[in-house]
């Protein structure tokens, strides 16, 4: 099958009206771009990673809705417009798709990942480079993690290097499970992993089972009830910076005396401003920097919270 590229061109206040025009006039799908991409113009939206933007399409949006290439190109956006109560139908131009093979494409952009001494991420397509290394199985997937971003990759090295079985570990924002499930393989128990994100604890546990790994995971109110009271050796929690401070109590209050808290999420310009909502409660440091990011870790030798 082939397929045919919609473009049209459309101030920011009109992008979401024409987009689910397109859709509801049989687009198969619909994106916005800038308009102004690759020129002097161009205009970035979001603002910290991970973060909401405040507006959802550029000064100058490009709109491109994908079409079956038998359709009547004219005729959707016709039908598109008038729900739209445009007085004339917006210019366009139209742009073909190759047909090509796309869960082979997909797939082709996702390698093996070796992190650290000797882990490795490997898609279930691939075979492990080293099947004597320690093997997180791992797919693309809708929640946060597979050890692509840097700071899942200093998360990872530090668990690494650190833990020590058989301590406990909490990974609070587990994402995909990734860092729990590392944490079980070099032997914590018991590790337990919370996320805000219904969709995340759903692959989160698919993927502890797919790796053979004993994790319990949780939404956040119902950790509360489960674990009340209850500290860990290691605490990570690879979030973002203005999450992470404001949960800097809560946090702390989960590591055992003696234990430690490992933070990630951090842009190195944001360190000093994380190190010091945690001075109360711990002496933070940054134990390793890659790509602009920091991991922070510290030990609460001296735990002030009851």
């Amino acid at each position: 099958m082939s397929w045919t590229e919609i473009v049209l061109e459309v101030p920011r206040q009109q992008a979401e009206l024409v987009s689910d025009a397109l859709i509801e006039a049989g687009a198969l799908s619909v994106s916005v771009e800038d308009a102004n991409e690759g020129t002097d113009a161009e205009q970035p939206l979001f603002g910290e990673p991970g973060m909401e933007p405040t507006e959802h399409a550029w000064e100058s949006s490009r709109v491109v809705a994908l079409i079956n290439a038998s359709d009547d190109a004219a005729e959707l956006v016709h039908q598109a417009c008038a729900m739209c109560d445009f007085s004339t139908v917006l210019p366009f131009k139209l742009r073909s798709v190759a047909d090509q093979d796309w869960v082979r494409l997909t797939q082709s952009q996702f390698e093996p990942i070796h992190i650290g001494k000797n882990i490795w991420v490997v898609p279930s397509w691939h075979d492990a480079p080293n099947p004597d290394a320690l093997i997180l199985e791992l797919d693309p997937g809708l929640a946060f993690g597979t050890g692509s971003h840097p700071t899942t990759k200093l998360c990872m090295e530090w668990l690494e290097v650190n833990l020590r079985s058989p301590q406990s570990v909490l990974d609070y924002g587990c994402g995909s499970g990734i860092l729990a499930m590392l944490a079980n393989k070099v032997g914590a128990h018991p590790v337990d992993g919370v996320d805000i994100d219904p969709q995340a604890i759903v692959s989160a546990r698919e993927n502890a089972e797919r790796n053979r790994c004993d994790v319990t995971f949780f939404l956040p109110e119902d950790f509360a009830t489960a674990r009340q009271g209850q500290r860990y050796d290691v605490v990570v929690a690879n979030i973002l910076s203005g999450p992470l401070k404001v949960m800097a109590p809560m946090l702390c209050g989960r590591v055992t005396k003696g234990g430690s808290l490992v933070l990630s999420g951090v842009l190195a310009r944001q360190a000093d401003e994380v190190i010091a909502c945690y001075k109360n409660y711990i002496q933070l440091s940054v134990s390793a920097e890659f790509e602009g990011w920091v991991a922070l870790a510290g030990s609460l030798e001296n735990l002030a919270i009851d």
